[in-house]
């Protein structure tokens, strides 16, 4: 795995429908869905569309959520996977700085050894250590890529204590602010480039959580597919610095999900 210790290198839907969720997400981002491999698993491996590539990127999965993941209270969400150099050595320094883990280290066949955890203020995150020789584009740190996540936004009860603890585990540093009035701080975060921010929780929402914006095409079209397949739209589309819009909404399934766009 090429990529630099602290990076964002997968994206996951936990769903309670992975066929109804494919359909969704197709209509909105066009990404294309195919099995993993994995046994006794029902995950599919998303992929995005690259022109310029000549040939789709792997973005994300799709996993189908058990009977004992809904008994023991788990919602469809989207997680995030945060590279690392030792997923054994990272897990055991976070839990000394106060954070949980909810999976342990695990080896996947042919896709590496990955740990699920959850920050002090309890936010759900992975670690992992990919097996493949090749840099994850899942998150487009180069350049705008269509289907790609191109922002990743911590949305949390504590600022200050989410700063030191990501910055001390992954090396991010601050990269300048902007001041939201009422709402706070929105607090930019570099690590290889821009990859995000840190911003308090607003009142509204019931929990601490990462959001991710994937990048589409057109906004207004995406939220007309958003309507059009069942989904609902709670913020925007809201102009930001640059030019693109951001849209936050529901997944008929649950899960909260964003996008990020030009309006064309």
């Amino acid at each position: 795995m090429p990529n630099k210790h602290g990076e964002f290198i997968w994206y996951e839907l936990l769903s309670t429908d992975s066929n109804a969720a494919i359909a969704f997400y197709n209509a909105i981002l066009d990404w294309q869905a195919t099995d993993s491999g994995q046994r006794n698993m029902d995950y599919r491996i998303l992929s995005a569309r690259d022109e310029d590539a000549g040939a789709p990127h792997d973005v994300g999965g799709l996993m189908q959520m058990t009977e004992e993941m809904r008994e023991g209270g788990l919602k469809p969400v989207w997680l995030g996977y945060i590279g690392v150099d030792d997923v054994d050595r990272t897990v055991a320094t976070i839990v000394e700085m106060g954070a949980s883990v909810q999976l342990p280290p695990t080896d996947i066949p042919n896709v590496g050894r990955l740990a699920m955890v959850s920050d002090p203020q309890g936010t759900p995150f992975y670690v992992m250590k990919g097996s493949s020789n090749e840099a994850s584009l899942a998150f487009a740190s180069d350049k705008p890529r269509v289907g790609h996540c191109a922002w990743n936004e911590l949305a949390t009860t504590d600022p200050e204590a989410a700063k030191a603890f990501y910055f001390k585990a992954f090396g991010w540093t601050k990269d300048g602010d902007m001041d939201m009035g009422p709402m706070g701080l929105y607090e930019f975060i570099r690590h290889n480039g821009l990859i995000g921010a840190i911003m308090p929780k607003p009142k509204e929402a019931p929990i601490p959580m990462w959001h991710y914006y994937f990048r589409c095409a057109d906004i207004d079209i995406a939220c007309e597919a958003i309507v059009d397949n069942g989904g609902q739209i709670l913020h925007g589309p809201d102009e930001i610095p640059g030019g693109d819009f951001v849209v936050k909404g529901i997944d008929p399934q649950g899960a909260l999900f964003a996008l990020v766009g030009p309006r064309t």
